[in-house]
């Protein structure tokens, strides 16, 4: 389990191919991320990976074709930077919301302007993800949690809006962001388990 609450920026400075159809990557964090041992979990850009190896301050993870398909082309290249955040601990301050760390899906930025002091960005996901994107609602964009300030449906997706802090955009990826980029989404755990109680019922 994550909150959402990213400790810091990591760059990809390595990837290759392991046996069967992983993709073994290594991070090197731009800010102290805790030091995380093997076995560890943590959230890369969104996404829930074990810590396989720690060496010279560089973190292994192993890659699944499973997560790459579900996430943005080329988000696990050489060069690319991951937001990182570590697992919650049992008393640590709850700051974002519950996130699981497992994706559901890639959405695309259509827009951003600036708003008083903020960044309004402007997304589209997938319509049969839009029943789990709510107004006032949390959603972890790139691992990074979010209030969705607005909803607009369609029948080719579920375009949402939110504000980026200042805070936000300089601490974490997502200040980066251009028109056309896509990033990983997850929705509220509570949506997904309202919508298999709601399908079991029809």
């Amino acid at each position: 389990m994550f909150t959402g609450i990213v400790a810091g920026v990591g760059r990809i400075v390595e990837a290759r191919a392991v046996p069967g159809e992983d993709l073994r990557i290594w991070i090197e964090p731009e800010a102290d991320v805790g030091a995380p041992p093997p076995g560890a979990s943590v959230a890369c850009s969104g996404v829930c990976l074990t810590v396989v190896r720690v060496e010279a301050g560089q973190l292994a993870f192993d890659v699944s074709a499973e997560t790459r398909a579900r996430t943005p082309a080329g988000r696990w290249e050489p060069g690319r930077r991951l937001n990182l955040e570590r697992s919650l601990k049992v008393g640590d301050e709850l700051g974002g919301h519950i996130v699981t760390g497992h994706v559901d899906g890639v959405a695309r930025v259509v827009a951003i302007a600036p708003h008083g002091g903020s960044l309004r960005v402007t997304f589209e996901a997938p319509a049969a993800l839009g029943f789990g994107i709510a107004p006032k609602g949390s959603i972890a964009v790139d691992g990074v949690s979010l209030t969705v300030n607005e909803v607009t449906d369609s029948p080719d997706g579920c375009c949402f809006g939110v504000n980026l802090v200042p805070h936000t955009a300089a601490v974490t990826t997502l200040g980066a962001l251009r028109p056309g980029d896509e990033v990983a989404i997850e929705i509220d755990v509570l949506a997904r388990y309202l919508r298999r109680l709601v399908d079991s019922r029809m």
